[in-house]
């Protein structure tokens, strides 16, 4: 088979590149919106104190999980093909945002080290959970 062959048409790529991007999106949408609504509910003390309460970072932890989750599976229903990898893809970048996270805000004193930390180890397998998720939903 020539190397022409095995190159994904344009088309493909753009809708691989838009099913990592609209999972992501909606991570990070979803996340700012209930941080936003928990801020005004005043849940949340305002953004420039940090969030120290260790039952409150559980709480953002809890729901960006959930986020995580539903953005993994969302790529994994919109990739063009092999879903797995394309929500692996979102993982590796959530893990690479999540760890540019962890460097960037380590001696701001925002809050608990473990809570940034917890969002870059979790990103990659919830990110897969959620396109195993997808597939097998499909499967049925």
């Amino acid at each position: 088979m020539s190397d022409l062959a095995l190159r994904p048409s344009p088309l493909r790529l753009l809708q691989s590149v838009g099913a990592v991007i609209a999972g992501f999106a909606i991570v990070v949408v979803l996340s700012t919106a209930t941080d936003a609504v928990l801020h005004a509910a005043k849940v949340y003390p305002p953004p420039q104190e940090g969030l120290h309460d260790p039952l409150l970072n559980l709480l953002a932890l809890s729901y960006r999980c959930v986020f995580t989750l539903a953005g993994g599976w969302v790529t994994a229903r919109l990739a063009p093909n092999t879903p797995l990898r394309h929500a692996f893809v979102l993982g590796l970048v959530g893990t690479a945002a999540g760890t540019a996270g962890v460097i960037a805000t380590w001696n701001l004193g925002l809050g608990p080290h473990w809570y940034p930390v917890a969002l870059a180890v979790t990103g990659l397998p919830l990110c897969w959970l959620g396109g195993l998720l997808a597939v097998r939903g499909r499967a049925r």
